[in-house]
């Protein structure tokens, strides 16, 4: 299907809490990190539900059950049901149970949310390939997931058992920095195999199926921290993103996005759920204004005059990037711009 080519964020004249009805919001990177909750992520969540909007968590996360997840938002002070907790580990579930007989062995590599999102689909979660299973499931186990349950994996792949994966997130941002994600282990499982998974994890639509179904969304809005999975989701499923800047994503990648990874909205944290998004407007000759700055495409670099907000700022240095792009990304130098912004 044919789209156009976004080349500058939107404006919002109404808060995007008013604008939405659902935020579909991603969890590691937005609102917690290492467990923690994020600067702003409770007070602004807390405001956007008393303004009416509807709050989902969708995780490429598969290692904790919805149960755990809200409770853990709960004890963060965001009061949470599992109801409102959509994973990778339900998405890809849901895609085994449509294509191996109900009430099959599925050979789990990965942890609890796993296994519950399952049985919750009729199916019998199994610990070894001896175990005759119908299908192979990967998904994020902890730092503790022993090397021998990739070797459980590729006995049954190597027999001819179909191979799934929750997700391929290289990395999970943690309260010590960012650590290998699920995507890590199932390269090794890839190289020692050669097979290649069923992924049903954000960006892909299996994960934007599953959270469409579990929250209703008419107007749904994708919050989330990374360009590969929660922005590149929002744009196969043609719907509006927000990407915020307190996981792993910087300004340079921003700015340096492909089409797909180009989010509609820009904002420091969550509070952007809370407030208008300002218009960035192009001039006569080639610069971009946002605020008080105006940003434009040189020759090698991306430059940036004014002063301002600096959100502002990076939105001006977006639609000059982005339009100089084009469908590709944009590869002009960002670090002398980005630097008067403190980015």
């Amino acid at each position: 299907m044919s789209r156009s080519v976004r080349t500058r964020p939107e404006g919002s004249g109404r808060s995007l809490g008013e604008a939405y009805d659902t935020a579909l919001l991603d969890l590691d990177g937005v609102v917690y990190a290492g467990g923690n909750a994020i600067d702003h992520a409770v007070e602004s969540l807390a405001a956007a539900r008393v303004g009416g909007m509807h709050l989902a968590y969708v995780t490429n996360n598969a290692l904790r059950t919805p149960d755990a997840v809200a409770e853990h938002l709960t004890e963060l002070g965001i009061p949470t049901g599992a109801d409102d907790v959509i994973t990778s580990a339900q998405a890809v579930a849901r895609l085994i149970a449509e294509q191996v007989p109900s009430g099959s062995r599925v050979l789990v590599i990965g942890g609890e949310g796993l296994r519950v999102a399952l049985r919750e689909r009729g199916l019998e979660p199994v610990e070894s390939a001896e175990d005759d299973p119908a299908a192979v499931v990967q998904g994020f186990g902890g730092p503790e997931l022993p090397w021998g349950r990739f070797a459980e994996a590729c006995y049954a792949i190597a027999r001819g058992v179909p191979w799934y994966a929750s997700n391929t997130d290289l990395t999970i941002p943690g309260a010590r920095g960012i650590a290998p994600g699920n995507g890590a282990a199932v390269e090794v499982v890839r190289i020692a195999t050669g097979a290649e998974p069923q992924v049903a994890g954000k960006p892909l639509p299996p994960m934007h199926r599953e959270t469409i179904l579990r929250t209703g969304a008419r107007r749904p809005l994708v919050v989330g921290d990374r360009l590969d999975t929660d922005i590149e989701g929002a744009f196969n499923g043609e719907v509006d993103s927000l990407l915020v800047l307190t996981g792993v994503t910087d300004g340079a990648q921003v700015l340096a996005a492909p089409p797909r990874h180009r989010p509609t909205y820009v904002d420091a944290d969550l509070r952007g759920l809370l407030s208008g998004q300002p218009e960035v407007t192009g001039d006569a000759d080639g610069g971009f204004r946002c605020g008080g700055w105006t940003a434009r495409a040189g020759a090698e670099r991306l430059e940036l005059e004014g002063e301002g907000a600096v959100l502002d700022g990076l939105r001006a240095l977006c639609a000059a990037a982005w339009t100089a792009g084009g469908e590709e990304g944009c590869a002009l130098d960002s670090g002398k711009a980005l630097a008067r912004l403190g980015l």
